[in-house]
């Protein structure tokens, strides 16, 4: 009987250590998330409300492996697998801003990765469709953002230079590979006055805004940036991871 009782509370006291250890490591990864935008984002210059209440709310730990979860929250990319990338926080903020997204608006992303970029959008427009060229990184970004709730993202494994023309037309559109032009299926899938967020290059990379206006687009530079490349189907290997 005695044995019984201390087997019980050994349980019991493991169990309350283990949730104190998870409670504490969560506690860590917000800390890491506020200083985050504070030192990385808010203080380079974002200033969107919406952008940094994201940022700070989405855990960008769960989107990359558990090896990296500790170097979630660095100013950096980190690899995801295939050969693909998670964006450094700051370029996912200030890509979001300078699509300037309302919160009635349709999204297109054109690189699923993970999906940390497409949750970020989420929490600030209505809807999200987002595309990635591998289909197990489509597979297993759908898989996570069904499990995390969200219902206002829709993730298709496909050519993003085609884009998702059944959805069209799109308030906002962002590219998260580089193109070595601007696609032109692509941004004749914006609105009139919707916007396109593009970095464009091989060797130099360049981020671009292209907006739909009704007699034509306007192209402004915005800053230079290191993408992967954007590619098509018939470009990927088998063995890409």
């Amino acid at each position: 009987m005695k044995k019984v009782f201390f087997r019980a509370l050994l349980t019991a006291a493991l169990f309350s250590a283990c949730s104190v250890c998870a409670a504490s490591e969560e506690e860590v990864f917000a800390l890491n998330r506020q200083r985050m935008v504070k030192e990385q984002i808010e203080r380079r210059g974002i200033t969107d409300k919406r952008v940094l209440d994201a940022m700070r709310k989405v855990k960008r730990h769960l989107f990359v492996p558990a090896h990296l979860h500790n170097a979630a929250y660095e100013d950096r990319p980190l690899p995801i697998g295939y050969g693909q990338t998670i964006s450094q926080p700051y370029i996912v903020a200030y890509m979001t801003q300078a699509a300037r997204i309302g919160q009635n608006d349709r999204i297109l992303e054109i690189g699923t990765g993970s999906g940390y970029q497409a949750v970020v959008l989420a929490e600030i427009a209505k809807e999200v469709y987002t595309i990635e060229i591998l289909q197990p990184l489509a597979d297993s970004a759908r898989l996570r953002l069904g499990e995390m709730g969200y219902k206002n993202i829709k993730v298709k494994p496909g050519d993003g230079y085609k884009g998702w023309r059944e959805y069209a037309p799109f308030d906002a559109i962002i590219v998260t590979a580089a193109p070595s032009e601007i696609p032109e299926e692509l941004a004749s899938q914006l609105k009139i006055g919707g916007r396109m967020v593009v970095p464009i290059g091989s060797f130099y990379q360049e981020l671009y805004l292209i907006t739909r206006a009704e007699s034509g687009f306007k192209k402004e530079a915005l800053l230079p940036v290191v993408f992967v490349p954007m590619v098509r189907p018939s470009s990927i290997q088998p063995d890409a991871n």
